[in-house]
Formats: structure tokens, C-alpha cells, sequence
């Protein structure tokens, strides 16, 4: 079956299953003998539980939930960085992720060497990088410290940087988790201005916060998500009230 037209992100009825290990193994070693001695006790966690959801072209979409409800799994599956271990995932356009403070960083090497690593990663070319190095350090606010190694940068340093790598060029799908939650007032509002812009020029938008404000304000639409389990997708208010009520809130 193909994807609407109008969607952009489309998972139909995806689980994803991690295997546990039940008994304790210090070394691959003595896990490759037990192994095959019959000694090792496993367990299914289910992350993610029969989740069907659609994400329209142009939309900033929500996630809503616990710590450890299968949303960074999720998100995940949607950057192509896993797979389900059962169901269909299909994303259209090119996609920029925010999934996590200082992914893809290298701490020993400086600002600079980390902007043209992370921009090869998203696809693009020294010389396409070095034409937006001017603009990323800008709007990241680091020239003092752009030749410093990552080790001395505080987690809203690499924050900024990271953000401003992945949004210096429209993504048509960017996903963010909870980056924004890191850094001061100013830096946050600059970065929701940039999502903003990205929304009025048509981009699509995943996003995940615990700042229920700003699902309120960004998201038309939103998902509450329940120990790997969509209780809820619909408007955002009521996703987020949904969430809310169910934490006591």
C-alpha cells in the first residue's frame, strides 16, 4: 500500500522487541559458553506495541510522555536509525535529526572539525559546508570557542552547535527530542523562531518535549504514548491533558 500523498511520516502497526538478558554475564567470553552450555535466561521487553500513526506534510507533530514510554524508539525508527522488528515505517524527504545532546560529537576534536563531520553525515559536501560555516557558528554564538575541543563545551554549547548544524539548510522532516530543553531563554527562543520558519515554509516536525507549553504552542496534533502503547493521537491540548490527568498532574 503506498503512502498518501499528503503524509509524510506513516508507521502501520510497528512493534519493536529488545531481548533481555535475565542472567548476569561479565564478559562476551563467559556469555559465548553459557550461551551454548544452554545457560542463558532471556526476557522480550516490548519498546513499542502495535503503533499506528500518520504525520501530515507540513505538520508539527507531538510526542507526549514518560521517561521510558518508547518515545526516543520511536523517533528513532523515523530517522532510519533502527528498524521495527515488525511493521512498516516510511518517511518521505530528507530528514535532519535532533535525537540526543552531542550525537554524532567527537569530544576530542574542536567545534570546527565536529561542523564538517556532522555536515557530512546530513549529506552535504566540504565545499557546501564550508559555505554555511559562517552562518552555523553565527547562530550557534560559539566563535570563541569553535576551535576548542568538545570535552570543554557545556551540554547547551554542544546544544547550540548541534542544532544549528541540522537546521542551517530546511530539513523536509526535522526531528527534534527534547534539545530544546538545553541552553538559556534566548538560545531556545532563536531555535523555536528557526522550527517556526521551518513550519510556515512547509516542513514536517516531530517533536518531543517534557515542556508541555511548547507542545501546546508548536503542535496542531499530538501523541501520548504509554509504556510502548499510543493511548491517544488527536489534538494537541488534549493529548497533552490526556498525559497530564494520567500522571496526576
Amino acid at each position: 500500500m503506498d503512502i498518501p500523498p499528503n503524509v509524510t511520516i506513516q508507521l502501520d502497526n510497528v512493534y519493536v522487541r529488545y531481548r533481555l538478558l535475565k542472567s548476569q554475564v561479565r564478559t562476551f567470553k563467559e556469555y559465548a559458553i553459557r550461551r551454548i552450555q544452554g545457560q542463558i535466561e532471556e526476557a522480550e521487553f516490548l519498546a513499542l506495541k502495535d503503533v499506528t500513526l500518520s504525520v501530515y506534510r507540513g505538520e508539527v507533530f507531538g510526542l507526549v510522555g514518560s521517561n521510558g514510554a518508547g518515545k526516543t524508539t520511536l523517533l528513532r525508527l523515523v530517522a532510519r536509525i533502527m528498524h521495527p522488528s515488525q511493521g512498516r515505517v516510511r518517511v518521505l524527504g530528507k530528514v535532519a535529526p535532533l535525537l540526543a545532546m552531542g550525537a554524532g560529537f567527537h569530544n576530542e576534536l574542536s567545534g570546527r572539525e565536529n561542523i564538517y563531520i556532522n555536515g557530512t553525515m546530513l549529506g552535504f559536501t566540504r565545499k557546501e559546508m564550508e559555505q554555511k560555516f559562517d552562518s552555523i557558528v553565527e547562530f550557534s554564538e560559539l566563535w570563541d570557542f569553535i576551535d576548542v575541543p568538545l570535552r570543554s563545551y557545556s551540554s547547551g554549547m554542544m546544544a547550540r552547535l548541534g542544532f544549528a548544524v541540522a537546521t542551517e539548510t530546511m530539513p523536509e522532516v526535522l526531528i527534534v527530542d527534547e534539545i530544546l530543553s538545553v541552553g538559556d531563554a534566548a538560545f531556545q527562543e532563536k531555535s523555536l523562531a528557526r522550527i517556526r520558519s521551518f513550519r510556515e515554509n512547509g516542513a514536517t516536525i516531530f517533536l518531543v518535549s517534557h515542556g508541555m507549553s511548547t507542545i501546546r504552542e508548536m503542535c496542531t496534533r499530538a501523541a501520548w504514548i504509554d509504556h510502548g502503547e499510543v493511548r491517544f493521537i488527536g489534538d494537541s491540548n488534549e493529548a497533552v491533558d490526556r498525559y497530564m490527568d494520567s500522571v496526576g498532574c
